[in-house]
């Protein structure tokens, strides 16, 4: 891997990923309105906020897992949102939460301050857009399949 694609893994902010704009709804609010709000913003994912703070995260593969236990969209969104989500904060590098979205199979990591506020949302576009912009060499010249062996010589 390029020394300086490594450096700057660990050295740039998430800041620099494109974070997104966020939605934020109270743990009383209903599944339904939740994903009301998702359509009409076009995002995959509300926060659960209280009292200021996150405590929460409600995403599509929520909406997935209620419809297919045949669950009312009535219910709270506390009884249906994942608690105490995984999250980034300004400060954490790009290579954090590359590792973080990885290892967990995320596609969105919310941004937080050191209040537990939610100030945005990494995502996995964000993610590529970043990588595009600061590293095009590397990236375009990417092979189609980059762990794949060539089984026979090309050429005359």
């Amino acid at each position: 891997m390029d020394v300086r694609f490594q450096r700057n893994l660990h050295a740039e902010t998430v800041d620099q990923c494109h974070p997104a704009p966020f939605l934020c709804l109270a743990p009383t609010d209903s599944a339904e309105e939740a994903i009301r709000q998702m359509r009409d913003h076009n995002r995959g994912d509300v926060l659960i906020c209280q009292d200021q703070g996150l405590v929460g995260i409600f995403t599509e593969r929520d909406v997935l897992k209620l419809m297919a236990g045949g669950a009312s969209f009535a219910v709270p969104l506390e009884e249906v949102m994942t608690p105490d989500p995984v999250v980034l904060r300004a400060s954490d590098n790009v290579g954090r939460a590359i590792t973080l979205m990885s290892r967990g199979g995320y596609r969105r990591l919310p941004i937080v301050d050191e209040k537990g506020r939610p100030t945005g949302m990494i995502t996995v576009e964000g993610i590529m857009h970043y990588l595009v912009e600061y590293f095009p060499t590397l990236i375009y010249n990417l092979p189609p399949e980059p762990h794949r062996a060539a089984q026979m010589r090309e050429g005359a």
